[in-house]
Protein backbone atom coordinates (compact mmCIF):
# COMPACT_ATOMS: atom_id res chain seq x y z
CA UNK A 1 0.00 0.00 0.00
CA UNK A 2 1.35 3.42 -0.96
CA UNK A 3 2.38 6.12 1.49
CA UNK A 4 -0.75 8.28 1.13
CA UNK A 5 -3.12 5.30 1.21
CA UNK A 6 -1.48 4.11 4.41
CA UNK A 7 -1.22 7.58 5.95
CA UNK A 8 -4.89 8.45 5.42
CA UNK A 9 -6.32 5.01 6.17
CA UNK A 10 -7.39 5.89 9.72
CA UNK A 11 -7.92 9.62 9.22
CA UNK A 12 -11.53 10.62 9.66
CA UNK A 13 -13.34 12.53 6.92
CA UNK A 14 -12.83 15.90 8.64
CA UNK A 15 -9.06 15.40 8.70
CA UNK A 16 -9.02 14.28 5.06
CA UNK A 17 -11.05 17.33 4.05
CA UNK A 18 -8.51 19.53 5.84
CA UNK A 19 -5.73 18.04 3.71
CA UNK A 20 -7.60 19.12 0.58
CA UNK A 21 -8.53 22.53 1.95
CA UNK A 22 -4.89 23.27 2.83
CA UNK A 23 -3.71 22.21 -0.63
CA UNK A 24 -1.49 19.49 0.80
CA UNK A 25 -3.39 16.77 -1.08
CA UNK A 26 -5.66 16.96 -4.12
CA UNK A 27 -9.09 15.32 -4.33
CA UNK A 28 -7.75 12.98 -7.03
CA UNK A 29 -4.94 11.86 -4.73
CA UNK A 30 -7.41 11.16 -1.91
CA UNK A 31 -9.62 9.16 -4.26
CA UNK A 32 -6.67 7.20 -5.63
CA UNK A 33 -5.62 6.36 -2.06
CA UNK A 34 -9.11 5.07 -1.25
CA UNK A 35 -9.25 3.03 -4.47
CA UNK A 36 -5.90 1.50 -3.57
CA UNK A 37 -7.21 0.51 -0.15
CA UNK A 38 -10.43 -0.97 -1.54
CA UNK A 39 -8.50 -3.06 -4.05
CA UNK A 40 -6.05 -4.21 -1.38
CA UNK A 41 -8.49 -4.90 1.46
CA UNK A 42 -11.91 -5.79 0.09
CA UNK A 43 -11.18 -9.26 -1.32
CA UNK A 44 -11.90 -11.30 1.83
CA UNK A 45 -14.59 -8.87 3.06
CA UNK A 46 -16.83 -8.42 -0.01
CA UNK A 47 -18.01 -5.00 1.19
CA UNK A 48 -17.87 -2.94 -2.03
CA UNK A 49 -20.09 -4.76 -4.52
CA UNK A 50 -20.41 -2.10 -7.25
CA UNK A 51 -17.49 0.10 -8.28
CA UNK A 52 -17.14 3.14 -10.55
CA UNK A 53 -13.59 4.23 -9.89
CA UNK A 54 -12.97 5.90 -13.27
CA UNK A 55 -16.03 8.12 -12.88
CA UNK A 56 -14.93 8.98 -9.34
CA UNK A 57 -11.50 10.04 -10.52
CA UNK A 58 -13.11 12.20 -13.18
CA UNK A 59 -15.40 13.83 -10.61
CA UNK A 60 -12.49 14.42 -8.23
CA UNK A 61 -10.49 16.13 -10.96
CA UNK A 62 -13.32 18.42 -12.06
CA UNK A 63 -12.51 22.04 -11.13
CA UNK A 64 -16.22 22.49 -10.42
CA UNK A 65 -16.20 19.85 -7.68
CA UNK A 66 -18.41 21.51 -5.02
CA UNK A 67 -16.55 23.31 -2.27
CA UNK A 68 -18.59 21.82 0.54
CA UNK A 69 -17.31 20.74 3.97
CA UNK A 70 -16.05 17.38 2.64
CA UNK A 71 -14.62 18.46 -0.70
CA UNK A 72 -12.60 15.62 -2.23
CA UNK A 73 -13.32 13.06 0.52
CA UNK A 74 -13.99 9.54 -0.86
CA UNK A 75 -17.40 8.08 -0.05
CA UNK A 76 -19.53 5.00 -0.75
CA UNK A 77 -23.28 4.67 -1.22
CA UNK A 78 -25.27 1.78 0.18
CA UNK A 79 -26.74 -0.46 -2.52
CA UNK A 80 -30.28 0.24 -1.36
CA UNK A 81 -32.67 2.97 -2.59
CA UNK A 82 -29.88 5.57 -2.98
CA UNK A 83 -30.36 6.47 -6.64
CA UNK A 84 -27.49 8.27 -8.40
CA UNK A 85 -27.93 9.48 -11.95
CA UNK A 86 -26.60 7.02 -14.53
CA UNK A 87 -25.16 4.62 -11.97
CA UNK A 88 -26.17 0.99 -11.22
CA UNK A 89 -28.38 0.07 -8.28
CA UNK A 90 -29.45 -3.47 -7.35
CA UNK A 91 -31.09 -3.13 -3.91
CA UNK A 92 -29.43 -6.48 -3.18
CA UNK A 93 -31.70 -8.18 -5.74
CA UNK A 94 -30.55 -10.70 -8.37
CA UNK A 95 -33.01 -9.55 -11.05
CA UNK A 96 -31.97 -5.88 -10.77
CA UNK A 97 -28.32 -6.90 -10.71
CA UNK A 98 -28.67 -9.03 -13.84
CA UNK A 99 -30.68 -6.36 -15.66
CA UNK A 100 -27.88 -3.87 -14.90
CA UNK A 101 -30.48 -1.30 -13.89
CA UNK A 102 -29.22 2.31 -13.80
CA UNK A 103 -30.88 5.22 -12.04
CA UNK A 104 -32.28 8.15 -13.99
CA UNK A 105 -31.92 10.73 -11.23
CA UNK A 106 -30.37 11.46 -7.83
CA UNK A 107 -32.32 11.11 -4.62
CA UNK A 108 -32.43 14.28 -2.54
CA UNK A 109 -29.83 12.87 -0.13
CA UNK A 110 -27.40 11.77 -2.85
CA UNK A 111 -27.61 15.27 -4.35
CA UNK A 112 -26.71 16.69 -0.94
CA UNK A 113 -23.80 14.29 -0.55
CA UNK A 114 -22.47 15.57 -3.86
CA UNK A 115 -23.05 19.21 -2.83
CA UNK A 116 -21.01 18.54 0.32
CA UNK A 117 -18.05 17.78 -1.98
CA UNK A 118 -17.98 14.02 -1.41
CA UNK A 119 -16.61 11.88 -4.24
CA UNK A 120 -18.65 8.70 -4.60
CA UNK A 121 -16.62 5.62 -5.58
CA UNK A 122 -19.34 2.96 -5.73
CA UNK A 123 -21.79 0.99 -3.62
CA UNK A 124 -21.63 -1.21 -0.55
CA UNK A 125 -23.29 -4.58 -0.16
CA UNK A 126 -26.77 -4.76 1.40
CA UNK A 127 -29.22 -7.60 1.98
CA UNK A 128 -32.09 -7.65 -0.47
CA UNK A 129 -34.51 -4.84 0.47
CA UNK A 130 -32.50 -4.30 3.66
CA UNK A 131 -34.88 -6.53 5.59
CA UNK A 132 -32.47 -8.48 7.82
CA UNK A 133 -29.68 -7.42 10.22
CA UNK A 134 -27.00 -9.41 8.38
CA UNK A 135 -25.52 -8.79 4.93
CA UNK A 136 -25.67 -12.04 2.97
CA UNK A 137 -27.71 -11.40 -0.20
CA UNK A 138 -28.04 -14.14 -2.80
CA UNK A 139 -27.15 -11.53 -5.43
CA UNK A 140 -23.70 -10.66 -4.07
CA UNK A 141 -22.78 -13.15 -1.35
CA UNK A 142 -21.92 -12.43 2.29
CA UNK A 143 -19.98 -9.45 3.58
CA UNK A 144 -17.60 -10.33 6.41
CA UNK A 145 -16.61 -8.44 9.51
CA UNK A 146 -13.04 -7.02 9.53
CA UNK A 147 -12.75 -7.79 13.24
CA UNK A 148 -13.49 -11.48 12.62
CA UNK A 149 -14.14 -12.64 9.06
CA UNK A 150 -16.14 -15.63 10.27
CA UNK A 151 -18.76 -13.24 11.66
CA UNK A 152 -21.28 -10.82 10.19
CA UNK A 153 -20.68 -7.07 10.09
CA UNK A 154 -24.41 -6.73 10.76
CA UNK A 155 -26.98 -5.29 8.44
CA UNK A 156 -28.52 -3.98 6.55
CA UNK A 157 -25.68 -1.46 6.17
CA UNK A 158 -23.13 -4.24 6.58
CA UNK A 159 -21.08 -3.43 3.51
CA UNK A 160 -20.86 0.21 4.58
CA UNK A 161 -19.73 -0.70 8.09
CA UNK A 162 -17.16 -3.25 6.90
CA UNK A 163 -15.67 -0.77 4.42
CA UNK A 164 -15.25 1.89 7.11
CA UNK A 165 -14.05 -0.52 9.81
CA UNK A 166 -11.39 -1.85 7.44
CA UNK A 167 -10.20 1.68 6.67
CA UNK A 168 -11.22 1.76 3.00
CA UNK A 169 -13.11 5.05 3.34
CA UNK A 170 -13.51 7.33 6.39
CA UNK A 171 -17.31 7.09 6.44
CA UNK A 172 -20.05 5.66 4.24
CA UNK A 173 -23.74 6.10 3.55
CA UNK A 174 -26.08 3.92 5.62
CA UNK A 175 -29.82 3.62 6.21
CA UNK A 176 -31.93 2.39 9.10
CA UNK A 177 -35.47 0.98 9.09
CA UNK A 178 -35.13 -1.18 12.20
CA UNK A 179 -31.54 -0.71 13.34
CA UNK A 180 -29.63 -0.94 10.06
CA UNK A 181 -27.26 1.92 10.91
CA UNK A 182 -26.87 1.13 14.60
CA UNK A 183 -26.54 -2.68 14.37
CA UNK A 184 -23.58 -2.71 11.93
CA UNK A 185 -22.02 0.21 13.81
CA UNK A 186 -22.11 -1.98 16.92
CA UNK A 187 -20.81 -5.05 15.09
CA UNK A 188 -17.91 -3.14 13.51
CA UNK A 189 -16.86 -0.71 16.24
CA UNK A 190 -18.19 2.47 14.62
CA UNK A 191 -20.37 5.49 15.33
CA UNK A 192 -23.86 5.12 13.88
CA UNK A 193 -26.52 7.82 14.26
CA UNK A 194 -30.11 7.15 13.25
CA UNK A 195 -31.64 10.61 12.78
CA UNK A 196 -35.17 11.57 13.74
CA UNK A 197 -37.92 10.73 11.30
CA UNK A 198 -38.23 13.71 8.99
CA UNK A 199 -34.73 15.04 9.69
CA UNK A 200 -33.31 14.10 6.27
CA UNK A 201 -35.43 13.89 3.14
CA UNK A 202 -36.01 10.41 1.72
CA UNK A 203 -37.51 11.84 -1.49
CA UNK A 204 -38.39 11.72 -4.24
CA UNK A 205 -39.16 7.98 -4.35
CA UNK A 206 -39.75 7.04 -0.71
CA UNK A 207 -42.19 8.48 1.83
CA UNK A 208 -40.75 10.22 4.87
CA UNK A 209 -43.68 8.74 6.84
CA UNK A 210 -42.04 5.30 6.69
CA UNK A 211 -39.80 3.63 9.25
CA UNK A 212 -36.54 4.17 7.35
CA UNK A 213 -34.10 7.07 7.71
CA UNK A 214 -30.62 7.60 6.28
CA UNK A 215 -27.20 9.01 7.20
CA UNK A 216 -23.87 7.17 7.61
CA UNK A 217 -21.51 5.08 9.72
CA UNK A 218 -18.26 6.75 10.75
CA UNK A 219 -15.21 6.59 12.99
CA UNK A 220 -15.78 9.89 14.80
CA UNK A 221 -18.62 11.82 16.35
CA UNK A 222 -17.44 15.01 14.65
CA UNK A 223 -17.76 13.43 11.20
CA UNK A 224 -21.29 12.37 12.02
CA UNK A 225 -22.21 15.86 13.25
CA UNK A 226 -20.67 17.63 10.26
CA UNK A 227 -22.32 15.31 7.76
CA UNK A 228 -25.69 15.71 9.45
CA UNK A 229 -25.29 19.49 9.29
CA UNK A 230 -24.52 19.24 5.58
CA UNK A 231 -27.49 17.08 4.55
CA UNK A 232 -30.29 17.71 7.08
CA UNK A 233 -33.50 19.43 6.14
CA UNK A 234 -36.70 18.74 4.24
CA UNK A 235 -36.99 18.14 0.53
CA UNK A 236 -39.62 19.29 -1.89
CA UNK A 237 -43.04 18.02 -0.84
CA UNK A 238 -41.94 16.43 2.45
CA UNK A 239 -44.77 16.33 4.98
CA UNK A 240 -42.86 15.12 8.06
CA UNK A 241 -40.24 17.67 9.09
CA UNK A 242 -38.30 17.26 12.33
CA UNK A 243 -38.02 20.41 14.47
CA UNK A 244 -34.75 22.32 14.36
CA UNK A 245 -32.86 21.54 17.59
CA UNK A 246 -31.89 24.37 19.97
CA UNK A 247 -28.17 23.91 19.26
CA UNK A 248 -26.49 23.32 15.90
CA UNK A 249 -25.04 19.86 15.31
CA UNK A 250 -21.42 20.98 15.11
CA UNK A 251 -21.81 23.42 18.01
CA UNK A 252 -23.22 20.55 20.08
CA UNK A 253 -19.85 18.80 20.00
CA UNK A 254 -18.29 21.33 22.38
CA UNK A 255 -21.37 22.16 24.41
CA UNK A 256 -21.69 21.03 28.02
CA UNK A 257 -25.13 19.40 28.13
CA UNK A 258 -25.38 19.91 31.88
CA UNK A 259 -26.39 17.21 34.35
CA UNK A 260 -28.80 14.90 32.57
CA UNK A 261 -31.31 12.41 33.90
CA UNK A 262 -30.58 9.15 32.10
CA UNK A 263 -32.47 5.87 32.18
CA UNK A 264 -30.61 2.57 31.87
CA UNK A 265 -31.96 -0.64 30.34
CA UNK A 266 -29.32 -3.38 30.43
CA UNK A 267 -31.52 -6.49 30.38
CA UNK A 268 -34.15 -7.69 27.94
CA UNK A 269 -37.30 -5.54 28.11
CA UNK A 270 -39.52 -8.58 27.50
CA UNK A 271 -37.66 -11.14 29.59
CA UNK A 272 -35.53 -12.73 26.88
CA UNK A 273 -31.84 -13.58 26.93
CA UNK A 274 -29.08 -10.97 26.61
CA UNK A 275 -25.40 -11.89 26.30
CA UNK A 276 -23.36 -10.90 29.33
CA UNK A 277 -21.07 -8.77 27.17
CA UNK A 278 -24.01 -6.76 25.86
CA UNK A 279 -25.40 -6.21 29.35
CA UNK A 280 -21.98 -5.16 30.60
CA UNK A 281 -21.60 -2.74 27.68
CA UNK A 282 -24.69 -0.83 28.82
CA UNK A 283 -23.80 -1.06 32.51
CA UNK A 284 -20.29 0.19 31.82
CA UNK A 285 -21.67 3.10 29.79
CA UNK A 286 -23.91 3.97 32.72
CA UNK A 287 -20.86 4.17 34.99
CA UNK A 288 -19.05 6.33 32.42
CA UNK A 289 -21.98 8.73 32.30
CA UNK A 290 -22.18 8.92 36.08
CA UNK A 291 -18.45 9.75 36.17
CA UNK A 292 -19.21 12.62 33.76
CA UNK A 293 -21.68 14.02 36.30
CA UNK A 294 -24.98 12.69 34.96
CA UNK A 295 -27.69 11.01 37.03
CA UNK A 296 -28.28 7.42 35.89
CA UNK A 297 -31.08 5.16 37.14
CA UNK A 298 -32.66 1.89 36.05
CA UNK A 299 -35.70 2.99 34.08
CA UNK A 300 -37.11 2.69 30.56
CA UNK A 301 -40.43 3.25 28.76
CA UNK A 302 -42.85 0.57 29.96
CA UNK A 303 -44.23 0.11 26.44
CA UNK A 304 -40.93 -1.54 25.43
CA UNK A 305 -42.05 -4.56 27.48
CA UNK A 306 -45.21 -4.98 25.42
CA UNK A 307 -44.99 -8.13 23.29
CA UNK A 308 -47.36 -6.63 20.74
CA UNK A 309 -44.74 -4.05 19.75
CA UNK A 310 -43.03 -6.74 17.65
CA UNK A 311 -46.27 -7.48 15.81
CA UNK A 312 -46.89 -3.78 15.23
CA UNK A 313 -43.49 -3.37 13.68
CA UNK A 314 -43.67 -6.53 11.56
CA UNK A 315 -47.01 -5.59 9.98
CA UNK A 316 -45.51 -2.42 8.55
CA UNK A 317 -42.28 -4.25 7.66
CA UNK A 318 -44.30 -6.71 5.55
CA UNK A 319 -46.06 -3.85 3.79
CA UNK A 320 -42.65 -2.35 3.09
CA UNK A 321 -41.57 -5.61 1.45
CA UNK A 322 -44.67 -5.55 -0.76
CA UNK A 323 -43.94 -1.96 -1.77
CA UNK A 324 -40.37 -2.96 -2.62
CA UNK A 325 -41.56 -5.85 -4.78
CA UNK A 326 -43.81 -3.45 -6.67
CA UNK A 327 -40.97 -0.95 -7.08
CA UNK A 328 -38.69 -3.68 -8.44
CA UNK A 329 -41.33 -4.47 -11.07
CA UNK A 330 -41.48 -0.79 -11.98
CA UNK A 331 -37.70 -0.50 -12.27
CA UNK A 332 -37.45 -3.65 -14.40
CA UNK A 333 -40.44 -2.84 -16.56
CA UNK A 334 -42.03 -6.24 -15.94
CA UNK A 335 -43.91 -8.11 -13.26
CA UNK A 336 -41.56 -9.98 -10.97
CA UNK A 337 -42.40 -13.31 -9.36
CA UNK A 338 -41.23 -15.49 -6.50
CA UNK A 339 -38.21 -16.62 -8.52
CA UNK A 340 -36.95 -13.02 -8.65
CA UNK A 341 -37.05 -12.39 -4.89
CA UNK A 342 -35.51 -14.14 -1.88
CA UNK A 343 -37.97 -16.45 -0.04
CA UNK A 344 -38.31 -14.38 3.13
CA UNK A 345 -39.07 -11.16 1.27
CA UNK A 346 -41.55 -12.85 -1.04
CA UNK A 347 -43.29 -14.40 1.99
CA UNK A 348 -43.54 -10.99 3.66
CA UNK A 349 -44.96 -9.42 0.51
CA UNK A 350 -47.53 -12.22 0.23
CA UNK A 351 -48.51 -11.68 3.87
CA UNK A 352 -48.99 -7.96 3.20
CA UNK A 353 -51.15 -8.70 0.17
CA UNK A 354 -53.50 -10.69 2.39
CA UNK A 355 -53.89 -7.76 4.79
CA UNK A 356 -57.02 -5.65 4.40
CA UNK A 357 -57.14 -1.89 4.36
CA UNK A 358 -58.59 -2.11 7.86
CA UNK A 359 -55.64 -4.25 9.01
CA UNK A 360 -53.20 -1.64 7.71
CA UNK A 361 -55.11 1.24 9.30
CA UNK A 362 -55.13 -0.57 12.63
CA UNK A 363 -51.36 -1.15 12.38
CA UNK A 364 -50.79 2.55 11.77
CA UNK A 365 -53.02 3.41 14.74
CA UNK A 366 -51.07 0.99 16.93
CA UNK A 367 -47.80 2.62 15.88
CA UNK A 368 -49.17 6.06 16.75
CA UNK A 369 -50.24 4.75 20.16
CA UNK A 370 -46.80 3.20 20.72
CA UNK A 371 -45.07 6.44 19.76
CA UNK A 372 -47.08 8.46 22.27
CA UNK A 373 -46.58 5.94 25.08
CA UNK A 374 -42.84 5.75 24.40
CA UNK A 375 -42.31 9.51 24.24
CA UNK A 376 -44.29 9.99 27.45
CA UNK A 377 -41.28 8.55 29.31
CA UNK A 378 -39.11 11.42 28.03
CA UNK A 379 -41.88 13.90 28.82
CA UNK A 380 -41.85 12.61 32.42
CA UNK A 381 -38.40 14.11 32.94
CA UNK A 382 -35.80 11.83 31.35
CA UNK A 383 -33.24 13.17 28.87
CA UNK A 384 -31.68 9.98 27.49
CA UNK A 385 -32.08 6.22 27.51
CA UNK A 386 -29.04 3.90 27.45
CA UNK A 387 -29.29 0.30 26.19
CA UNK A 388 -27.04 -2.26 24.54
CA UNK A 389 -27.30 -1.82 20.78
CA UNK A 390 -27.78 -5.57 20.26
CA UNK A 391 -28.66 -8.45 22.57
CA UNK A 392 -26.02 -10.89 21.30
CA UNK A 393 -22.48 -10.78 19.96
CA UNK A 394 -22.04 -10.92 16.19
CA UNK A 395 -23.55 -14.10 14.65
CA UNK A 396 -21.38 -16.22 12.41
CA UNK A 397 -21.74 -16.06 8.65
CA UNK A 398 -24.52 -18.39 7.49
CA UNK A 399 -26.55 -18.45 10.71
CA UNK A 400 -29.27 -16.39 9.01
CA UNK A 401 -29.34 -18.16 5.62
CA UNK A 402 -32.51 -18.25 3.56
CA UNK A 403 -34.58 -21.41 3.97
CA UNK A 404 -37.22 -22.06 1.30
CA UNK A 405 -39.07 -24.46 3.60
CA UNK A 406 -39.11 -21.90 6.44
CA UNK A 407 -38.93 -18.52 4.71
CA UNK A 408 -39.57 -16.45 7.85
CA UNK A 409 -36.80 -18.16 9.87
CA UNK A 410 -34.23 -15.36 9.25
CA UNK A 411 -36.59 -12.82 10.80
CA UNK A 412 -37.30 -15.09 13.79
CA UNK A 413 -33.57 -15.48 14.40
CA UNK A 414 -33.01 -11.77 13.93
CA UNK A 415 -35.62 -10.97 16.57
CA UNK A 416 -33.52 -12.83 19.14
CA UNK A 417 -30.68 -10.35 18.94
CA UNK A 418 -32.22 -7.22 17.44
CA UNK A 419 -34.26 -6.12 20.44
CA UNK A 420 -33.30 -2.55 21.24
CA UNK A 421 -33.25 -0.77 17.88
CA UNK A 422 -36.64 -1.26 16.10
CA UNK A 423 -38.77 0.54 18.73
CA UNK A 424 -37.13 3.85 17.93
CA UNK A 425 -37.84 3.56 14.23
CA UNK A 426 -41.46 3.10 15.27
CA UNK A 427 -41.31 6.14 17.58
CA UNK A 428 -39.26 8.20 15.11
CA UNK A 429 -36.68 9.18 17.74
CA UNK A 430 -32.96 9.76 17.14
CA UNK A 431 -30.59 7.11 18.49
CA UNK A 432 -26.85 6.58 18.24
CA UNK A 433 -24.62 3.52 18.70
CA UNK A 434 -21.18 4.18 20.16
CA UNK A 435 -18.27 1.65 20.21
CA UNK A 436 -17.69 1.72 23.96
CA UNK A 437 -17.12 -1.96 24.77
CA UNK A 438 -15.06 -4.97 23.70
CA UNK A 439 -15.49 -8.65 24.46
CA UNK A 440 -12.60 -10.62 25.98
CA UNK A 441 -11.70 -11.76 22.47
CA UNK A 442 -11.70 -8.16 21.22
CA UNK A 443 -15.00 -8.00 19.34
CA UNK A 444 -16.68 -4.58 19.49
CA UNK A 445 -20.03 -4.18 21.24
CA UNK A 446 -22.01 -0.97 20.82
CA UNK A 447 -24.04 1.03 23.31
CA UNK A 448 -27.20 2.80 22.17
CA UNK A 449 -28.22 6.25 23.41
CA UNK A 450 -31.75 7.44 22.60
CA UNK A 451 -33.01 11.03 22.86
CA UNK A 452 -36.38 12.73 22.64
CA UNK A 453 -37.75 13.36 19.15
CA UNK A 454 -35.72 16.01 17.32
CA UNK A 455 -32.85 16.11 19.83
CA UNK A 456 -29.88 14.88 17.81
CA UNK A 457 -27.98 17.80 19.31
CA UNK A 458 -28.21 16.26 22.78
CA UNK A 459 -27.05 12.86 21.49
CA UNK A 460 -24.05 14.48 19.80
CA UNK A 461 -23.09 16.47 22.93
CA UNK A 462 -23.09 13.36 25.12
CA UNK A 463 -21.46 11.20 22.45
CA UNK A 464 -18.64 13.75 22.16
CA UNK A 465 -18.24 13.71 25.97
CA UNK A 466 -17.89 9.93 25.91
CA UNK A 467 -15.52 9.98 22.94
CA UNK A 468 -13.23 12.41 24.76
CA UNK A 469 -13.32 10.53 28.07
CA UNK A 470 -13.18 7.00 26.62
CA UNK A 471 -11.70 7.19 23.10
CA UNK A 472 -12.33 4.11 20.99
CA UNK A 473 -9.60 2.44 18.94
CA UNK A 474 -9.81 1.90 15.20
CA UNK A 475 -9.43 -1.62 13.85
CA UNK A 476 -5.73 -1.48 13.02
CA UNK A 477 -4.69 0.26 16.21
Amino acid sequence: MGELADRTRWMDATAQAELVESGEVSPVELVDAAVERIEALDGPLNAVNIRWFDQARQAAGDPDLPRGPFRGVPFLLKDLHAHMTGMPLSNGNVALRDAQYRSSTDTALVARFKAAGLVILGRTNSPEMGTVPVTEPVAWGPTRNPWDTERTPGGSSGGAAASVAAGMVPFAHASDGGGSIRIPASCCGLVGLKPSQGRISTGPFRAETGLGVELAVSHSVRDTARLLAAVAGPGTGDSVIAPVPPVGYEAALDRDPGRLRIGLLSGHPRGGTVDADCTEAAESAGRMLEALGHHVEYSFPAVLSDESTVTRFMALWAVGAAINVRSFSDLLGREINENDVEPMNWAQAEFARRMSGEDYALALAAVASFRRECLAWWASGFDLLVTPTVAQVQPRIGEHDNDVARPMEPLRRAAEWVVYTPPFNTSGQPAISLPLHRTASGLPIGVQLVADYGREDLLLSVAAQLERSHPWPHLAH
